[in-house]
């Protein structure tokens, strides 16, 4: 027997392993350009993070029957507790969403797992698309439960500039990495790493955050609870998207120093900026923040707070610098660790007790 190898007996048979030809395998994996395999064998693990980050994510999994919307039919349907502004901003909201969930799916599918070679990641990546249809399924949920027009929702997303600029501004990211990659190759590595970005810290990081907000403030006035706790899940859920996709880039940049140079780390700035400007845009254009209480400056300072940690995040000088949360009751609302059961008045658990993290307000 060759040094390195290992003999196993079993029975009458003798299997003998190559243990310097696992370590190698190992060696081998990597973001992009790692070994090639058809197998989906996770050990050994390289990046450990992506597994443990899956594990947390399986362990958060939610359905959105599990959520009664009994009470947001009643206010629905009722003149005196919700404004049209109100129903606008749902309207809004799932009309937004339903789409824009369906477009971040897709990149993850046919783009950026793709494109990955080490397993775990394929693991954690194909969670992640996975909750994506949660949250589409949350939000034909919540239309059918209401009695929305889904044609209504449809050309929210068609026909509103200010939503169409923003879908254009990730759309481009994904379709520029449509065809033949070479991944030795810096310039479309460079094309990765900017999908990344893109996806993780601009559009799910940030731009989705203004909606976000504008939900979560009915929700604490006590309106439409039952899609306010889906929006908590589908938020908690994000901030573990935006974290995979942190990682993501910072471990493509760590294995491919030749990318990570000043004018193209200057080039994702630029490109949170005009994230930054479109998200603003829609909110001065679509959201009538001041009709819910809140203050317009304050609900724009937020989104370039919420920007600057996306770029902090990943080792990039902040656009504007020195925030503070403006909104921090945004950040106790990402509590959900305990729900009030809405039938018995009582606290329930409905994260699984062996999930490994809860979303707290350093993750927001």
């Amino acid at each position: 027997m060759q040094e390195g190898q290992q003999s196993y007996t079993f029975g009458s048979r003798t299997f003998v392993l190559d243990k310097a030809k696992a370590e190698a395998a190992l060696a081998a994996k990597r973001v992009v350009g790692g070994r090639e395999t058809m197998t989906f064998n996770l050990l050994p693990l390289r990046y450990v993070w992506a597994y443990e980050l899956y594990r947390t994510m399986k362990a958060n999994h939610w359905e959105p029957e599990d959520v009664p919307m009994q009470r947001d039919v009643q206010q629905w349907r009722s003149d005196t507790v919700l404004s049209d502004v109100d129903r606008w901003i749902v309207q809004m909201g799932v009309g937004y969403f339903s789409a824009a969930e369906g477009i971040v799916g897709d990149n993850i599918l046919h783009v950026v797992r793709e494109l990955m070679t080490a397993s775990e990641l394929k693991l954690v990546l194909g969670r992640h698309a996975h909750e994506e249809n949660i949250h589409a399924d949350s939000l034909l949920y919540m239309i059918s439960s209401l009695g929305i027009d889904p044609h209504e929702c449809e050309a929210m997303f068609d026909d509103v500039p200010t939503i169409v600029a923003k879908n254009e501004f990730v759309t481009r990211a994904s379709q520029a990495l449509r065809r033949e990659l070479d991944m030795n190759d810096p310039g479309d590595k460079q094309l990765l790493a900017r999908n990344i970005f893109v996806f993780g810290q601009c559009m799910e990081g940030t731009q989705f955050y203004g909606l976000f907000g504008m939900i979560l403030s009915l929700y604490r006035q006590g309106k439409l609870p039952g899609i306010g706790t889906m929006f908590r899940y589908t938020l908690r859920d994000e901030s573990n998207h935006i974290e995979l996709f942190r990682r993501l880039l910072l471990e493509l940049a760590a294995e491919n120093p030749e990318i990570w140079t000043p004018a193209f780390r200057e080039e994702l700035r630029a490109l949170m900026a005009e994230a930054v400007e479109l998200e603003k845009r829609f909110i001065r254009d679509c959201l009538p923040i001041g009709a819910v209480g809140l203050s317009a400056p304050e609900f724009e300072r937020y989104i370039d707070y919420i920007a600057d940690r996306r770029l902090e995040g990943v080792g990039l000088e902040p656009l504007v610098g020195g925030i503070e949360n403006p909104l921090p009751w945004l950040a106790e609302l990402m509590d959900i660790r305990k729900e009030q059961n809405f039938f018995e008045g009582r606290v329930t658990e409905y994260q699984k007790a062996s999930a490994l993290a809860s979303v707290s307000d350093d993750e927001l």
